[in-house]
């Protein structure tokens, strides 16, 4: 095995240990947050032996270790278990109509999905427009130009979520009705249809982390411009924009990969805030509803999702940079 198969080996050995580790903290947190499912689904005056009935029947009586294990040995075979509300609810009712609704996996399936689409059209329209504008802010630095896109991108990224998800659907849905407030998500719309409604969750999505890529790219670009290959280029009579484009955009690959492969990251697991604004139908909007009746299996399952796009998302980064620059394949 070469050298960069076994950093590569290292690497995904790494990522799965961390997420063995975030899966352990993720389980303890979340059965030690405050409420209990049973006392929510019953309400403040349930009797002990209807609480303890329905804790019984959930499993939620058994010893915390031994819960994770069989939820950890669950998530292995792809089972993330039975959503509480959907198996107190056919408890109640009797039924087995409709048993599938209950598992977690086919809950957030489709959810994951419409996340998965936000963020890819998010990622469509940010990531291109961030590596031009940093080019451009590289090539005109230090000019009205420059200064105007890093006070603009400041702006953006300064500003909460919320606040600029309200600010576009005040001028793009109220003020001129371009496309609607809601993103009401479903089977069976056209992908142009699904587009429009899921394009103001994008735009917020967008000015949120356009400034990351650009002030990288910019960054990345302008501190290579000083290397003594680029004066070559300049002496040879390349044009800036040749001399950026060709000579130390390539070569400032490995930084600009990292910071779009944590912005990506970021589209996939802090979507929560525009998803609610917008009530887009996405993984984020079932782990807002699943905290508020303490849905305990949907939850965790969130919460590891995310955890592993995270990693996953990282690990890409921190093998693209591997890849893109040879001094790293031969660290010293």
């Amino acid at each position: 095995m070469g050298a960069i198969g076994r950093i590569l080996v290292q690497r995904l050995i790494l990522g799965v240990l961390t997420l063995f580790a975030v899966s352990i903290v993720i389980f303890v947190a979340v059965n030690m947050l405050p409420g209990d499912f049973a006392e929510a689904i019953l309400g403040q005056g349930a009797t002990p032996e209807a609480v303890e009935a329905i804790r019984r029947d959930l499993g939620l009586d058994r010893p915390m270790v031994q819960r994770y294990l069989s939820w950890l040995a669950g998530v292995l075979h792809g089972d993330f278990g039975t959503s509480f509300a959907q198996a107190n609810f056919r408890s109640f009712t009797g039924s087995e109509t409709g048993s599938g609704l209950g598992s977690v996996a086919e809950q957030i399936k489709p959810r994951f999905q419409n996340t998965i689409f936000l963020a890819g059209t998010t990622a469509a329209i940010a990531v291109p427009v961030s590596l031009t504008l940093g080019v451009l802010a590289a090539l005109y630095r230090n000019t009205v130009f420059d200064r105007i896109t890093n006070v603009a991108t400041l702006t953006s990224i300064s500003s909460p979520e919320f606040f600029l998800a309200y600010i576009l659907i005040l001028f793009l849905a109220v003020l001129n009705p371009v496309f609607p407030s809601l993103s009401n998500i479903h089977e069976g719309l056209s992908f142009t249809e699904r587009l429009r409604l899921t394009m103001l969750p994008a735009l917020t999505l967008t000015l949120v982390v356009t400034a990351h890529m650009m002030r990288m790219t910019r960054a990345a670009i302008i501190n290579l411009l000083a290397s003594p290959y680029i004066e070559m280029a300049r002496l040879k009579g390349l044009s800036p924009m040749r001399v950026i484009i060709v000579h130390a955009l390539p070569n400032a690959l490995a930084p600009i990969i990292n910071v779009i492969a944590l912005n990506l990251a970021y589209l996939i697991t802090g979507v929560v805030v525009v998803e609610v604004v917008f009530v887009y139908p996405g993984i984020g909007q079932l782990f807002v509803d699943s905290v508020k009746i303490r849905d305990i299996p949907v939850v965790q399952a969130c919460c590891l999702v995310f955890a592993a796009a995270y990693i996953l998302l990282n690990l890409t980064a921190d093998i693209l940079s591997i890849l893109s620059n040879p001094r790293l394949r031969h660290p010293k």
